[in-house]
């Protein structure tokens, strides 16, 4: 599997210039949600890279002129981030028309006009990062429904053409469908261009990385469990709560307790894609909500932590800070250190 240098071991930025709470665009909050200092301690760790998740409303606006206020913030991270060594993912969280978190909003992958400014934007941003060297590019954040497969193809190929046609030879990256599961990868088209790399996530399984979450209304908010378990039960949970939707994770005939094994089979999936297309392999996002205990937290990254590091897979943990999975935040405290090591 080709690998994925500089990118080894990350940590998103989630909730600074995308996802902001109560939709605070402001410059304050910009200013003083990530600071130089946020830099230093993650150089600190002894990462090599961050994933900065931005929404396209940061740098253009609906009639798609460009936000130089917005580019102010694009700027300083990669800035920040060179001055240390560290590499950056520049994210596409959210463009004209479509947001992960609300799958059939807002016409994205049947309008032209749309697409265009999906273009447009990857255009300028070429032509302002694409020589940089600490800078990969990711061109859309969980592309959600099975319907959108195909015409996703097209657009990404499409938006490669065009961000190389400003002269850009930097790494891009995109997953597949299904909010960049693994499956997903499975129905995307060989690139034809050399230097992309492939992203999945991975919140398996999702009954424990997701207890308790309040914007996932299949989970019973009193539900909780800690990990590892067998497989078998976690199996048998994530069917009672979610169908057959996530069978393809699970082995039914194992009543073991849960290992790295568990993530290893997912992965192979993963790889089997990359080796076939010779991309490289990168999980985004990987992570467990503040809601699960403290140490099966841990149990649960030292588990997907070996299966990384033996299937040499890079990645960037969900989240830097907040965002119900913040990693420097309260919950995880007594663990950091060790959680860090993890990364």
């Amino acid at each position: 599997m080709k690998e994925f240098t500089g990118f080894m071991r990350g940590i998103d930025l989630g909730g600074w210039l995308s996802q902001c709470d109560n939709n605070d665009y402001s410059e304050k909050h910009f200013a003083e949600f990530i600071t130089e200092k946020d830099f230093d301690v993650i150089a600190g760790w002894g990462l090599d890279h961050v994933r900065l998740p931005f929404d396209y409303n940061v740098i253009m606006t609906d009639s798609g002129e460009f936000i130089e206020s917005g580019f102010k913030w694009l700027t300083f991270a990669a800035d920040e981030c060179e001055k240390r060594g560290l590499n950056i993912v520049l994210d596409l969280h959210k463009t004209a028309g479509f947001t992960f978190d609300n799958a059939e909003c807002c016409g994205f992958f049947e309008s032209e006009e749309l697409q265009e400014l999906f273009v447009k934007l990857w255009k300028e941003m070429s032509r302002r990062y694409g020589k940089r060297k600490n800078v990969v590019f990711e061109l859309l954040n969980e592309v959600t429904e099975l319907k959108f497969a195909q015409t996703w193809n097209r657009i990404a190929a499409r938006t490669i053409k065009a961000v190389r046609g400003e002269g850009a030879d930097v790494r891009i990256m995109y997953g597949g469908v299904r909010n960049n599961s693994i499956f997903g990868l499975t129905l995307l088209d060989k690139p034809e261009d050399d230097n992309v790399v492939f992203d999945f996530h991975c919140y398996s399984p999702l009954v424990f990385t997701h207890q308790k979450a309040y914007w996932v209304p299949e989970l019973p908010k009193e539900f909780a469990m800690d990990y590892p378990q067998t497989e078998k039960f976690i199996l048998e949970k994530t069917r009672e709560f979610f169908g057959d939707k996530y069978d393809d994770e699970f082995d039914p005939e194992n009543s073991m307790q849960m290992t790295p094994t568990y993530f290893e089979r997912l992965f192979e999936q993963a790889a089997e894609v990359s080796r076939k297309f010779d991309v490289p392999l990168y999980c985004g996002e990987y992570g467990v909500i503040d809601q699960a205990d403290a140490q099966s937290t841990l149990n649960w990254y030292k588990d997907i932590h070996t299966a990384f590091e033996k299937m040499g897979i890079s990645r960037a943990a969900w989240n830097y800070k907040q965002k119900d999975f913040g990693i420097t935040d309260e919950h995880y405290k007594d663990i950091l250190d060790e959680l860090v090591k993890l990364l």
